[in-house]
Order: structure tokens, then C-alpha cells, then sequence
């Protein structure tokens, strides 16, 4: 039967809000930092509004909403939050803009191109969001299709089966599920948002471990065991590990081998030629240790690959 599921209701009652002001010891550009946080432009967990950047967060003491302030590479940053977990979204959102992500022993200066970025993105750091969950389940959703299709299943479950972000926030904003809502989240509703039974069923696989998941983040900035313990899970691969420690984690060496469009991407813009994964990996290796910095660089910097050949098709099974 067709589920009787309907958009959550925000929670009238007044919600605890805390405040502090970020001074990182260099300025930070917020939205460069924070752009790998939304999946898409109609993320329901994150919203982008001038100057500022919104979140819906699960945090261990409950949901949140967030919102930090800064101008470009500002040297302070305004920060806001509300909800049960407003304390612990506040203590660490210094982490999710970049503070601990020390970029001083990259030296791009050999090539021309990365050099470049570099000079343009003085503020440009690499953020910790400290939930593990949160940044798997939507790369589990995104393993093997398109960024449309991944992104508006994202939507779909958050905002059929999230929570409202408390406070005086953006109208949509929603925290995602946490793992016993995800658990709870009916089979034809994974379907109906174009999810398979493979992808769902490591959402569950994800879910049933997440404490497990969470103490991780213990280990530092990623790395092998970090990397090692995600994959462990059956159905979470390398690229999806990549993809939740470059975020969840602040991993300054995760490339995610095994993307579509990324070795090409690297290759044009290193070389001025498409390359594969092992050509990606050989075109990074002067920089192993660094290479996500080196990734965000180039995809930061707003370079192109050209546009030519046959492009993915896009497949819509959600209602067959």
C-alpha cells in the first residue's frame, strides 16, 4: 500500500538558542569551506543565503539547526544555533569551517594552474563536520548515478521522514533522520524516491553500526583504518568512504577513485588532457598526504572540463 507518511510539523514550543563568535587564527572563506556540506541546490539540510549558510544537523545531544556569518575570508565568524543540540553544533562548528585543516606545507608552486587556485583561495579550508552518519547515508545514495538522481532521493526521504529545523529558520529547512528513523523508513518508500534495494539496504547496514561509526571520528583527519573501518561495512566501497571522510572527518588525503566525471576533470585541468583513475592517482602522488586539498583547489577554482562526447542518461525508476 502506498505510504500514509506526510512532511513532518515544526515543534511549537520555544527552543534553547546559543551564540559565539569563530576568530580563526587565518580568514576563512565560509562558503568555500562549507560548499561540500549540500547535496544539490534544494538541499533540505542546507541553505545558502547571502552571507550566510544554514544547516539541519543531527548531533548526539539531539537535532539543531545552524547558521554561521562571515563575509568573504572574513577574520570572524557569527555563529547561531538552536535546538536540543544547539551546544554541540556551536562547539564544533569552528571544526566544520576549517579550524585544525592546516594547508602551510602545500607547496603548489610547481604548477601553474594549482598555484593559481591557491593565490584566488586564500580562505579555502577543508571541513570536519564530526558526523559520520550524516555525510555516509547521502553518499551511499549517490554510489552509481547521477548527482540528479542521488540528490532529489536526498530530498525526498529528508523531507518526507526529517525533522523540522527548530528555531527561526529558513522555511524547508529539515534535519535528516537519525539511524533508528532511517531504519523505520518503509520499503516502497525507498522505492518511490528512485532508491534500490541495494543502496537502501546499506543505509540499513549503515544504521545498524553507526555508534560503531561515529567513534571514528576519534582517530583524526581519516586515513587508512578510518577508511578501512567504513569499508568494512558490505556495500560501502572506496569512493564512498572517500566521500564521507573528506567530510565528516576533514581528510586532507581521500580523493574519491572511482568517480564519473572527477579523474577527467583532473587530467584537463593538470595536464590539458582526460585521464582515468590510475592517471588521477599518478597526477596526485607529488602531493599524497595533501590530496584532497589539491582536489578542492581544482574543483573550487571553477575550471571546466570541455564539453563534448555522450552524456549519462538519466533514469527515473521510481514509480515502476
Amino acid at each position: 500500500m502506498p505510504s500514509s507518511v506526510h512532511a513532518p510539523v515544526a515543534d511549537p514550543r520555544p527552543v534553547r538558542r546559543v551564540d559565539d563568535v569563530y576568530r580563526p587564527e587565518a580568514p576563512v572563506d565560509v562558503r568555500a569551506a562549507l560548499r561540500p556540506l549540500g547535496r544539490g541546490s534544494g538541499d533540505p539540510t542546507f541553505r545558502v543565503d547571502g552571507d550566510r549558510v544554514w544547516r539541519a544537523l543531527r548531533t548526539p545531544e539531539g537535532v539543531a539547526s545552524l547558521v554561521v556569518s562571515a563575509s568573504r575570508a572574513s577574520s570572524s565568524v557569527a555563529i547561531s544555533a538552536w535546538g536540543p543540540g544547539a551546544e554541540w553544533a556551536v562547539h564544533h562548528a569552528p571544526e566544520m569551517l576549517g579550524r585544525g585543516d592546516d594547508w602551510s606545507a602545500l607547496d603548489v608552486s610547481g604548477n601553474a594552474f594549482l598555484a593559481a587556485a591557491r593565490h584566488r583561495s586564500p580562505g579555502l579550508r577543508l571541513t570536519r563536520t564530526n558526523q559520520v552518519l550524516q555525510m555516509l547515508v547521502p553518499a551511499v545514495l549517490e554510489q552509481k548515478v547521477t548527482s540528479v538522481e542521488a540528490w532529489r532521493a536526498w530530498r525526498e526521504l529528508v523531507r518526507r521522514h526529517g525533522e523540522p529545523a527548530p528555531g527561526p529558520v529558513p522555511e524547508g529547512l529539515v534535519a535528516p533522520p537519525d539511524a533508528e528513523g532511517w531504519r523505520r523508513v518503509p520499503s516502497w518508500e525507498w522505492h518511490r524516491a528512485g532508491v534500490g534495494p541495494q543502496r537502501s539496504a546499506t543505509v540499513m547496514r549503515v544504521c545498524a553500526v553507526a555508534p560503531a561509526l561515529e567513534r571514528t571520528l576519534a582517530l583524526g583527519r581519516g586515513g587508512d583504518e578510518v577508511s578501512r573501518r567504513l569499508r568494512s561495512i558490505p556495500g560501502v566501497g572506496v569512493w564512498t568512504a572517500a566521500e564521507t571522510t573528506q567530510r565528516a572527518h576533514g581528510d586532507p588525503d581521500s580523493p574519491s577513485v572511482g568517480d564519473y566525471h572527477l579523474p577527467a576533470l583532473v587530467g584537463w585541468a593538470l595536464i590539458g588532457r582526460p585521464v582515468d583513475d590510475d592517471g588521477m592517482l599518478e597526477l596526485l602522488e607529488p602531493w599524497r598526504g595533501q590530496r584532497e586539498r589539491v582536489m578542492r583547489l581544482i574543483t573550487g577554482s571553477g575550471f571546466a572540463k570541455p564539453r563534448f562526447g555522450p552524456r549519462m542518461t538519466i533514469q527515473d525508476h521510481r514509480f515502476h
